[in-house]
């Protein structure tokens, strides 16, 4: 793969993933690190656009002037370096918001100083002959145009230590995605450093006359791409996986409740719409079904028999001795006796009568409540019983 068609490909993958980002950017326009996302995958994804050799000659003969590319290129790597401490900043957020402001403010001032420093230093030097892959090593030696370039590198430098020295200790503190997104960005940052030691490398062995080119133009190169693709993924790892896994709480407890809605699915009110498809969100889908069994239980609440209640407990106690366990089943109970009752048009019991259901105002209860439904023998026989009553009872 040819550099241009490789720089183009990762510039596509930036500018897919600012899309996403944008989308989400309309519903909270406000939020400073979802801006700081955005901003960071679009600088990425123009830095890759500039720096494709095809697009540095288009570049320069657009301005008419010879490599003024370069110094394009290198306000960009400046800009990319300083929004991504921007954004580890806000990502983090371990400071009120006036040091927050305060740090973000420094940064981006110093990069931006640094990016007016490279156009200066270019302004000074003279780069007469265009170099489209190894301007770093060509003009090592030539004045301003030298500086321009360590410029860059170290500013390139300084960005890539302070994201490992920051990542590493974080990810010390924090599990999961998270610490997976700080081990990416940590990755990211070491394969700029290994950048930053082949440009070095090059550069110093051309003050030296020696050509070790290949350095600065193959492998360095491959060390960008890889290493700026990891620090993107590690900033986007945390909220996708967070997202994943809050979908996935989502959908398995829309299924753990599933054999409670069946249960009481006949006393859904004929008012309710009706189930959403399964392309609808999940999360919308759980809600509806949780509001379908609140409504279910409110009126099925005149026919919760106390002695059932009552009788369940006890049996269930008696077995595990788990109270909690115990109230659930006896719940479960109630709830499925009272189903059959209403069904059959029976009268509603007295107050003083009822069994009150209390499985129902916990999440985590009305998931178990759902299990015993399905899984408790204790249910199972009191649906039994009350389906084919004793007639000699």
């Amino acid at each position: 793969m040819s550099p241009g068609v490789a720089y183009l490909c990762t510039a596509a993958g930036f500018l897919v993933a600012t899309a996403i980002k944008l989308w989400a950017l309309r519903k909270n326009p406000r939020d400073p690190l979802l801006r700081a996302v955005t901003a960071t995958l679009f600088v990425g994804a123009l830095l890759f656009v500039t720096a494709a050799p095809p697009n540095l000659a288009v570049i320069n003969d657009t301005f008419g002037v010879p490599n003024i590319a370069a110094p394009i290129a290198y306000c960009l790597v400046a800009a990319f370096d300083g929004i991504s401490i921007v954004l580890l900043i806000h990502w983090r957020g371990d400071a009120d918001a006036r040091a927050i402001l305060r740090r973000t403010r420094l940064c981006l001032t110093a990069y931006a100083a640094v990016m007016a420093a490279i156009c200066v230093l270019f302004a000074l030097g003279d780069a007469p002959v265009e170099r489209l892959r190894d301007l770093d090593t060509y003009y090592a030696c030539t004045p301003w145009i030298r500086e321009m370039i360590l410029l860059y590198l170290v500013a390139h430098n300084v960005a890539a230590a302070t994201l490992v020295i920051f990542c590493l200790r974080w990810s010390r503190q924090v599990p999961g995605a998270l610490k997976a997104g700080l081990l990416l960005i940590t990755t990211g940052a070491v394969c700029t450093l290994g950048y930053d030691l082949l440009k070095y490398t090059a550069i110093v062995a051309r003050w030296l006359g020696h050509d070790w080119d290949t350095l600065s133009t193959d492998a360095a190169f491959a060390l960008a791409g890889l290493g700026a693709f990891l620090v993107c993924s590690g900033f986007l790892l945390p909220p996708l996986g967070q997202r994943a896994g809050s979908l996935y709480r989502a959908l398995h407890r829309f299924r753990l409740l599933h054999p409670l809605w069946l249960e009481i699915r006949p006393e859904i009110p004929a008012t309710s719409p009706p189930p959403m498809p399964w392309w609808r969100p999940v999360e919308r889908r759980l809600m509806q079904r949780e509001t379908d069994i609140f409504d279910a239980v409110l009126r099925l609440t005149p026919w919760f028999d106390h002695a059932t209640g009552k009788h369940t407990y006890a049996l269930a106690l008696a077995d595990h001795s788990e109270i909690r366990r115990a109230r659930t089943e006896a719940d479960a109970s109630v709830l499925a006796r009272a189903v059959i009752q209403k069904r059959r048009a029976l009268p509603a019991l007295t107050p003083e009568h009822r069994w009150t259901v209390s499985s129902t105002e916990d999440p985590d209860n009305l998931a178990a409540l759902s299990t015993a439904m399905l899984h408790s023998p204790r249910v199972h026989e009191t649906r039994h019983t009350t389906t084919h009553p004793d007639p000699t009872a």
